[in-house]
């Protein structure tokens, strides 16, 4: 199985987009600085009850992973 690794990928087109949600305010900030730090753009969707949205997501990335065996991989969300 691949290396995965999440401090400064070098995919095409960019930083790789980071999806969080939560309640606390001054925990997202922090969440934030550090993938800033990582190299990843953040997008935040919300509340914890977006937590439902990302779930599924995750669950894609993990079933590709056990199905290719394809750890370097990301999302990336495209937006004008």
């Amino acid at each position: 199985m691949g290396n995965a690794q999440m401090f400064r990928l070098d995919f095409p087109g960019g930083p790789l987009t980071m999806f969080i949600c939560g309640n606390d305010k001054c925990a997202k900030k922090s969440v934030t600085e550090i993938l800033d730090m990582f190299g990843w753009e953040t997008v935040d969707i919300g509340g914890i009850e977006g937590s439902r949205l990302l779930e599924p997501l995750a669950m894609l990335w993990i079933t590709y992973f056990f199905k290719t065996g394809i750890g370097n991989q990301a999302f990336k969300l495209l937006h004008k």
